[in-house]
């Protein structure tokens, strides 16, 4: 109480600075995502932080991001400012304009990106980075020092870095291991694969059953089709199938996809409609939740037919190091949102009238890659857990494979120049 402190309880994304400037900011902002903003306070927060500092920020920003934004202003030229924020924006396309002011707007001094292995908050599941910047244009040839692992004083490895170079960047997160700008490759697996997420259900406890559950109700195996179970249970980065296109795995499931009206329903296959039916009652149905409720016929899934080959698109390093999985698909299953599906584009698909054996040189070469080349691609949370995106893995590099293949090389010729 005798500390000359003023103390304001409110809304700081709601205040107006008070005429005076500070010369020294810390903070720590709340940690609030996107999907729990409203609309209507993503449009001021977005209209009040392009005010405050010039910048548009992306509709999924969290609500730190606005706060770097709005506390522009609250700074005196020169000014030092601390922030510790969720290391996120370093590497995800919504993080581009908060980068930008960083880059342009003030001069950008310092990161700190901690080890995601050591989360710095027990209750978010974030990776950490403090940001120190100053309140002046960057002067010219700036260089940002980049720091990673350990603490902020004595970091496990450390890199200088021309701003030019995070210039053209989109992933901040390479550093301070990466030597240099990333240089686009000419050809992606974008190029070649149309990378998609698993499907969708609503409600995977009533529409995915193994065959046990299906005997009991009575139902016809005619309104099912095979889906790949999680990951922990395909013991082998290939999964064979038998003579009906199962995969041949211990925990075989199927998705309920019936394809048809429900009157067809009703008049062809009563128990099945009768646990359709379940599905309209109780207080919080089935049918009501958002994603069934706004398809044709609720219990309709998604168009996701089988894929060749699959990607774990969350995971840790583990025992082997390695927190994606490639899985070869020979069967007819699709799979949830658990993973990536990867459908041959043009190129791909052509190679494979000729030579279907092909897939599998693709496959050793997914699997191949480096894991310290694939996560710089994708992004990382606190305790190690890492996220592959479909926009991520599209984007990574796929010169050497076609080097690899040179029937593909002349099926992307006409492909793609």
């Amino acid at each position: 109480k005798d500390a000359p402190l003023e103390i304001h309880l409110a809304d700081f994304t709601d205040s107006e600075q008070q005429g005076w400037s500070a010369n020294l900011l810390i903070c720590n902002p709340p940690y609030v995502r996107h999907h729990h903003l409203s609309g209507e306070a993503k449009i001021r927060l977005q209209m009040r932080t392009e005010a405050a500092c010039g910048a548009k920020l992306d509709g999924l920003s969290g609500l730190y991001c606005y706060f770097m934004g709005l506390a522009h202003p609250w700074m005196a030229p020169e000014a030092v400012a601390g922030w510790l924020v969720p290391s996120e924006f370093m590497g995800v396309n919504y993080g581009r304009a908060l980068k930008s002011y960083l880059l342009r707007k003030v001069t950008l001094l310092h990161i700190h990106r901690f080890d995601p292995d050591n989360a710095q908050f027990a209750d978010a599941l974030v990776s950490s980075a403090v940001v120190w910047l100053r309140n002046a244009p960057p002067p010219e040839n700036h260089r940002v020092l980049l720091t990673y692992g350990g603490t902020l004083e004595n970091p496990a490895m450390e890199r200088i870095i021309p701003s030019r170079d995070l210039q053209g960047e989109p992933k901040w997160t390479r550093y301070p291991q990466a030597d240099a700008a990333r240089k686009r490759s000419s050809i992606s697996l974008g190029d070649l694969f149309d990378t998609k997420r698993g499907l969708v259900t609503g409600s995977n406890s009533f529409f995915i059953m193994d065959l046990a559950q299906i005997a009991d109700l009575d139902l016809p195996m005619e309104a099912f089709r095979p889906v790949l179970p999680g990951s922990r249970h395909i013991p082998a980065d290939e999964v064979h199938s038998d003579e009906n296109g199962w995969p041949l795995l211990d925990r075989q499931l199927f998705l309920l996809d019936p394809g048809m009206s429900e009157c067809e329903i009703a008049r062809r296959h009563p128990q099945l409609d009768a646990y359709l039916q379940s599905g309209l009652r109780g207080r919080e149905p089935v049918s009501g939740r958002y994603l069934c409720r706004s398809r044709n016929h609720w219990y309709a899934q998604e168009n996701r037919p089988p894929a060749p080959i699959v990607c774990t698109y969350m995971g840790r390093k583990g025992k082997n190091g390695r927190p994606f999985r490639f899985i070869l698909n020979n069967s007819r299953a699709t799979a949830c949102n658990t993973y990536l599906m990867m459908y041959p584009k043009s190129a791909i698909s052509a190679l494979l009238e000729t030579e279907p054996e092909a897939i599998r040189e693709i496959w050793k070469f997914l699997n191949g890659i480096e894991t310290d080349d694939l996560t710089r691609h994708g992004r990382v949370y606190g305790g190690g857990l890492h996220k592959l995106e479909p926009m991520e893995l599209r984007g990574f590099p796929a010169a050497t494979l076609a080097e690899r293949l040179p029937e593909l090389s002349v099926q992307l010729q006409g492909a793609l120049f």
